[in-house]
């Protein structure tokens, strides 16, 4: 005897629904905690790297922070932690689909803060103004890093090569004869130098763009073996909250975070001369 066949209408899936449900899976790992965290421990570094400098230009103490490796190391261990979790941010964001659209919005406030840098450092340091920092080295390196997010594992063979073409630039220069117009301000943005310029702030393309390919290798290396899951515990997590939070804000931080320092101390030495 035929079975009979059940009246009860069978459930259809939408063709859509396969694709929603890959959105909203990577919607849901476009932000990382564990990522926040490390972008806001950098944030601190920075800031407390900063305050101290401040201090050392207002004239409270005395430091070389231009050759002491004490703040020269530090400088290059913040700022790759910077670049790293910037790369790891993007392979994120590739990952999550984001738009064009929604890169350039975030571009242009990059964009827009470094050149609110380069204005304010002008008007402090008047001979050596910051023309190519951190900013504007990062506006860069994520229009290269957004154009090569699909060369895969190619990009830890570029970064190590770019980051050998930077710190090797000086040895390339005696060798190859390279010519002097690299060391301009024109052209020493790309970081093929033989002499560091005279500025506050200064992040080349080279070897600084491999530092971030570096951080966009690891983080496609980590998406592509599911390795998203939070590894800190909750009491972890909650007690360092407020790092991810600063992690999450790390350019309204940046941006903020010298004006209040320098005013404080700029009205703490007007209060001394009283």
């Amino acid at each position: 005897m035929a079975r009979a066949r059940s009246l009860r209408p069978r459930a259809t899936v939408p063709k859509s629904s396969g694709r929603q449900s890959a959105a909203v899976g990577a919607l849901a790992i476009s932000r990382l905690p564990l990522l926040d965290t490390v972008r806001g421990a950098a944030v601190v570094w920075m800031t407390a790297f900063h305050f101290t400098f401040d201090l050392n230009h207002f004239g409270f103490i005395q430091q070389d922070f231009y050759r002491d490796p004490v703040w020269t190391v530090q400088r290059t261990c913040i700022l790759s932690l910077f670049l790293l979790c910037a790369g790891f941010g993007q392979a994120l964001a590739v990952h999550a689909g984001q738009t064009w659209a929604r890169f350039w919005r975030r571009w242009a406030q990059i964009a827009l803060c470094a050149l609110a840098v380069t204005a304010g450092s002008a008007l402090m340091f008047a001979n050596s103004w910051i023309y190519f920092g951190v900013l504007h080295g990062i506006a860069v390196m994520l229009l290269v890093c957004r154009a090569t997010a699909g060369w895969g594992p190619w990009l830890w063979v570029l970064g190590a090569a770019a980051i050998g073409l930077g710190v090797f630039a000086g040895d390339l220069h005696a060798a190859l004869s390279l010519p002097q117009a690299l060391d301009s301000r024109a052209w020493n943005w790309l970081g093929l130098i033989s002499r560091k310029p005279v500025t506050e702030d200064y992040v080349p393309l080279l070897p600084w763009l491999g530092v971030m390919w570096w951080g966009m290798a690891l983080g496609q290396w980590v998406l592509a073996r599911g390795a998203v899951a939070p590894v800190l515990s909750d009491r972890v997590a909650s007690a360092l909250s407020p790092l991810a939070w600063v992690g999450r804000w790390s350019l309204s931080w940046y941006m903020l975070h010298q004006p209040i320092l320098i005013g404080g101390l700029t009205l703490l030495v007007a209060l001394k001369a009283q």
